[in-house]
């Protein structure tokens, strides 16, 4: 079955749609545009972006059209439990953000990237390798809203695939190019309100037209058994799993959440996640119930394509007027990640290769250049992505394979901002081969059985209770981590020991965390570092910043420097050095005081007051 005939409309009316859409973004950014741009403007707003804009900005860019669409596909595949897999626990991931956000705020409060601050906790191969994951992962977001574009346009008008694709990389970078994140976030606040708009009014529109709740009645033969059952083992491996491991590993290595993070006001970093949190939620499970809903109506994907279900199942039922809601709202969805997209991919590649790599530091670089290489990342960046996305590679996939792979990263970014013997070797170390590990597990290059089967078993379930624990580390501290991660683990263990090497997507991932978090625990434990949060601090900061305001003292690029970057860590600390009463997690990111990381219960750089003051 495949629905009624869609609504299709002309060229003239989808061109008039786009430029109305694009055209109004175009003038927001323009009223909102300065002659000369400020570097760090560019980058993240300046620090001190409010609570509306903010939230409706993460919840924009939470929301983008690839995860609709995934979460519908999630929805058709795995049937009823399916969008909940995917949207649940990405809403919670936002959640469990918020607790490290505020301490890596803490110790770097004018941070442009995440990688920049690996810069000053490690070093060049620390920063590269973050930076580079973040490029490729930036990208094939980038991509990924571009092929969102392109299905949809593809199918409601005379315009083909490309066609759709290169129309919406122009509009979005259009709006996008002059005014860097300050464009990307305010935008965001118009679409994230459009976008919800119009969610509220097509959910039900569909379901109503379809005939709900008869259409679940008279189709439950189009469903499998485990399509049917809500608590569908095969629903949760295939999906539910491998997207916890996704989308957490998403919150520490995608630039487009970190830029967030360091843009809104220090104190509004908790209220702005919470909020993203319900937002995201509720819109992603609720559009992937068209998922199910074709599954039950027995309606087959156009061209055998997955990514179709959502616009199909739109454009087959629906009225033209609210067809038209439905379009704005995917625009908007996809723009808002793929600003963000953009603005991340320009913050990597001005602040972490040109700024620090190639400048020699936030002294020596040059503003005016920082930005004409920002543009110009964003230009270079759009092509790139509309020239992958004629690929057109399952969104779904796309996604849960970046994810995993950021998987590597997560264990030895977290312990950097709180474990004072993370070393740059332990890092760069852990995560290659944590990667190493995950390719061939991943991809199936060797037959899955005898030891190896069993190593991957064994490891996957370390990778549960590495999850686990950081999960719980970031609210309740280590010692309820470490409990935690173990009975989580123990938990597992009987059902995945000799089973879960046959879910590639997911074991692979485990076996990512696993391995470079024992490496670089293994790795750290022992070390002499004894690193000195406050230095990151005073090697990170604003590039744009007048020549009179710095003196040898205050800049970190400067030889005279107190600790110097050029210089190891340990040169400049002294050996009881702990986190400055400067970089305090605040109380209320639920911290306690006998929070401490990774290594031994005196390991522990101290990250509460308590500790400080001894």
């Amino acid at each position: 079955m495949n629905g009624t005939e869609l609504v299709r409309f002309s060229a003239a009316t989808i061109v008039a749609l786009l430029v109305i859409f694009y055209g109004g973004t175009l003038l927001v950014s323009a009223r909102i545009g300065k002659k000369d741009e400020n570097a760090d403007g560019y980058m993240t707003a300046g620090n001190k972006v409010g609570f509306g804009v903010s939230a409706a900005s993460m919840t924009a860019t939470w929301i983008w059209a690839s995860s609709l669409y995934a979460s519908a596909t999630s929805g058709y595949t795995y049937g009823i439990s399916g969008p909940i897999h995917y949207g649940l626990w990405g809403a919670l991931m936002i959640l469990f953000i918020y607790p490290f956000g505020k301490r890596i705020r803490a110790v770097a409060p004018k941070a442009h990237t995440l990688a920049e601050v690996m810069f000053a906790r490690h070093g060049r191969s620390s920063q590269l390798m973050l930076a580079g994951s973040n490029l490729v992962g930036s990208l094939i977001s980038l991509m990924s809203n571009f092929i969102a574009g392109g299905v949809l346009i593809s199918l409601i008008s005379p315009f083909g695939f490309v066609q759709g694709v290169v129309f919406i990389a122009a509009g979005v970078l259009l709006y996008t190019l002059w005014s860097g994140f300050r464009a990307s976030v305010l935008t965001d606040f118009m679409q994230v309100v459009a976008m919800l708009g119009a969610v509220v009014v097509i959910i039900p529109a569909v379901f109503f037209i379809t005939g709900f709740p008869d259409a679940f009645d008279g189709g439950s033969g189009n469903l499998t058994d485990q399509q049917s059952d809500f608590f569908s083992s095969d629903a949760f491996l295939n999906q539910g799993a491998p997207y916890i491991a996704a989308v957490l590993a998403y919150a520490i290595g995608n630039q487009t959440i970190a830029q967030r993070l360091f843009a809104v006001r220090e104190d509004l970093i908790k209220p702005t996640f919470v909020t993203a949190t319900i937002g995201y939620g509720a819109t992603v499970i609720g559009v992937g119930m068209f998922g199910v809903l074709a599954l039950y109506l027995g309606i087959d994907p156009m061209d055998g394509d997955v990514n179709n279900i959502v616009p199909q199942m739109v454009a087959s039922f629906l009225p033209t007027a609210l067809v038209v809601v439905f379009f704005v709202m995917i625009i908007g969805a996809l723009s808002s990640t793929a600003d963000s997209d953009l603005s991340a991919l320009s913050s990597i590649v001005m602040a972490d290769i040109y700024g620090q790599n190639i400048a020699g530091g936030t002294r020596n670089a040059d503003p005016k250049r920082m930005l004409f290489i920002g543009r110009a990342t964003m230009v270079v960046a759009t092509a790139a992505a509309v020239a992958f996305a004629s690929m057109r590679l399952s969104i779904l996939d796309l996604l849960v394979f970046v994810g995993a792979l950021w998987g590597a990263l997560v264990f030895p970014v977290i312990a950097s901002f709180y474990w004072h013997k993370v070393t740059n070797k332990a890092f760069t170390t852990s995560v290659l081969v944590a990667l190493a590990a995950f390719l061939p597990v991943r991809f199936g290059w060797f037959p899955m059985d005898g030891v190896l089967a069993w190593t991957v078993d064994i490891a996957s379930v370390v990778g549960v209770g590495v999850i686990a624990g950081l999960m719980a580390f970031g609210f309740f501290g280590l010692r309820a981590a470490r409990v935690i991660g173990v009975v989580a683990a123990g938990v597992v263990a009987p059902f995945a020991l000799g089973s879960v090497h046959d879910y590639a997507v997911l074991s692979a991932s485990l076996v990512a965390y696993a391995v470079s978090t024992v490496v670089c625990w293994a790795m750290s434990v022992n070390s002499d570092e004894n690193f000195d949060f406050e230095v990151i601090a005073q090697r990170v900061g604003d590039f744009d910043v007048a020549a009179d305001d710095v003196t040898p003292e205050t800049d970190p690029d400067s030889p005279n420097a107190p600790d110097s970057p050029n210089a190891p860590a340990s040169a400049n600390v002294p050996a009881s050095a702990n986190v400055p009463a400067s970089a305090n997690v605040p109380a209320s990111a639920n911290v306690p005081a006998s929070a401490k990381t990774p290594g031994s219960e005196t390991d522990a750089a101290a990250t509460t007051p308590e500790k400080e003051n001894r």
